[in-house]
């Protein structure tokens, strides 16, 4: 995985996040939980959308922070 995408739709109050290439998409499946999961067609998911986001405040924007853990790091 190089990118992930994240976008948010203002209008629609969605935030849709892709691990992989949108066009892939083969399958939308809605959880009880208001997010949907896209599937490529091996049905490994690729994307999900949550439904009816909306920041808190007057926040502008999205703020994304990138955590990276190497399986190399050790606990002390």
């Amino acid at each position: 995985m190089e990118k992930i995408k994240v976008l948010h739709d203002t209008l629609g109050q969605t935030m849709t996040i892709w691990f992989d290439d949108p066009a892939k998409e083969e399958i939308c499946e809605e959880t009880t939980e208001e997010v949907v999961i896209m599937k490529d067609n091996k049905g490994s998911i690729i994307g999900l959308e949550l439904l009816h986001y909306s920041p808190k405040g007057n926040q502008q924007g999205l703020s994304v922070e990138t955590i990276i853990h190497s399986s190399m790091e050790t606990s002390a």
